[in-house]
């Protein structure tokens, strides 16, 4: 993420740049460069996407290698990683409690947030509540980009046609959440290889100034059994389902292609992928709540490609991973050269595990590439964006002691992965509560 980012959402750039270390130094490490992700290296400095910037957090124009959550014994590190840094005395985290809704005390000229109703592991309800002694006791969702528009509009904050079609008792209408939900598409280019290559996953990064990032993955399966049970990011069991319109999802969609997809051939995993992710994005979707239990997942429409801009940078990332596949890097590892590029781009769609009919006969047309083969990557954001949700300090538009700082609020994923500036929004907006609270006594 960089300097202009920080600029447009507001926020304070010495505390930024004081938060993201405290967060690295916990959880993030460099990672080993395998001979997948050194191709990859290489392959994008022959084909333009230069400098190389080295090993860096830093997002830059150009190649870098970035930093990995797993360490050297390849334990992953995560978000719970950092409650090492916390006071045990002064924390109690309920690991099976399930928020039901936010309880608010409508009394006063604006509706205060007072507790939660939240349910435990065996199935019994609960109500907590703020201390009311405390003035500046407040309750902050973090509940994801899914998560929380859908706890906001259960509690009653959401748009009306909504609150009135689940008979949601209204606390405050506001007609922006659950709305312009993004998720930035990717596309993946299979690369058969002359051998099996060494596991790895999104190490070295091609960020161009088209606004098409270029990453790679390598070797998902090391054998014919785990090649037909996990695809990695690509399965289509674990999110594939939201490239296709809401109606056509059904759990009996996800069997059937846990089925067929028995018949993708072993050497599709034997290689590996160069992968190509849509900066922003500019389309936008929605969220829809389908019924008031907490534990329903909403319907979720991204409109993938929908903004022409988004497809015209899908293009250009191709088209650059076609440049990529000529480079003697990766010569030395596979036999791409054997194959054209509307050869590469019809394995690349036979090997893709997306829900979309596919058009295998019209690989020369690459837009249609990009609509056949996008797949998620997890990068879900908006529904409680800052400026209509939340303000700049994140609180909720319209009631008292109520904050949402996660991913729900971020107008666009910053760089090439959110992970690390949704974990330092975290940090970032802790220090500036206690500042404001404690002032010097805060101690940071």
């Amino acid at each position: 993420m960089g300097p202009r980012y920080v600029r447009e959402v507001g926020w304070d750039g010495k505390l930024v740049n004081e938060s993201y270390p405290w967060i690295e130094r916990r959880i993030v490490h460099w990672p080993k460069i395998g001979p997948w992700q050194d191709a990859l290296r290489k392959g994008l400095l022959q084909a333009g996407v230069s400098p190389f910037n080295g090993y860096t957090f830093d997002h830059l124009y150009g190649t870098k290698v970035g930093g990995t959550i797993f360490d050297e014994s390849g334990y992953r590190s995560t978000a719970a990683d950092l409650l090492q840094a916390s006071n045990p005395r002064k924390l109690r985290v309920l690991l099976h409690a399930t928020v039901q809704k936010i309880l608010f005390n409508t009394q006063g000229q604006k509706p205060k947030a007072i507790g939660v109703q939240f349910k435990d592991e065996l199935g019994n309800q609960h109500e907590v509540y703020l201390n009311q002694k405390t003035a500046a006791s407040e309750i902050i969702v973090t509940s994801g980009a899914i998560g929380s528009p859908q706890l906001l509009i259960l509690s009653g904050i959401g748009p009306k046609e909504d609150l009135e079609r689940l008979g949601i008792k209204p606390i405050l209408q506001n007609q922006h959440v659950g709305k312009q939900m993004s998720d930035n598409p990717m596309n993946s280019i299979f690369v058969p290889t002359k051998k099996p290559v060494k596991q790895s996953l999104i190490e070295t990064v091609g960020i161009t100034k088209a606004g098409s990032f270029i990453e790679a993955s390598s070797g998902f399966g090391q054998s014919s059994d785990s090649i037909h049970c996990h695809h990695g990011i690509m399965s289509a069991e674990i999110g594939q389902l939201s490239t296709i319109p809401p109606k056509q999802r059904s759990l009996e969609l996800a069997r059937s292609f846990a089925q067929t997809k028995r018949a993708i051939p072993v050497e599709a995993f034997r290689g590996g992928f160069i992968l190509e992710k849509v900066e922003g994005p500019l389309s936008k979707g929605q969220l829809t709540i389908l019924n008031t239990d907490i534990e329903t997942t909403p319907n979720v429409t991204f409109n993938y490609f929908s903004h022409p801009q988004d497809l015209r940078r899908c293009v250009f990332g191709i088209r650059t991973i076609e440049q990529i596949l000529h480079t003697k890097s990766f010569a030395d590892l596979s036999n791409i050269h054997n194959y054209s590029n509307d050869e590469v781009l019809r394995m690349s769609v036979q090997a893709n595990v997306n829900f979309i009919p596919k058009h295998t006969n019209d690989t020369k047309n690459v837009e249609q590439f990009c609509r056949d083969t996008v797949i998620t990557i997890w990068h879900y954001h908006g529904g409680c964006h800052v400026g209509k949700v939340v303000d700049r300090d994140y609180r909720v538009f319209g009631v008292d002691g109520l904050r949402v700082i996660d991913g729900s609020t971020l107008l666009k994923s910053p760089g090439t992965n959110p992970q690390a500036t949704v974990m330092m929004m975290g940090r970032y907006m802790g220090v500036k509560i206690l500042r404001e609270r404690l002032g010097r006594a805060a101690g940071m």
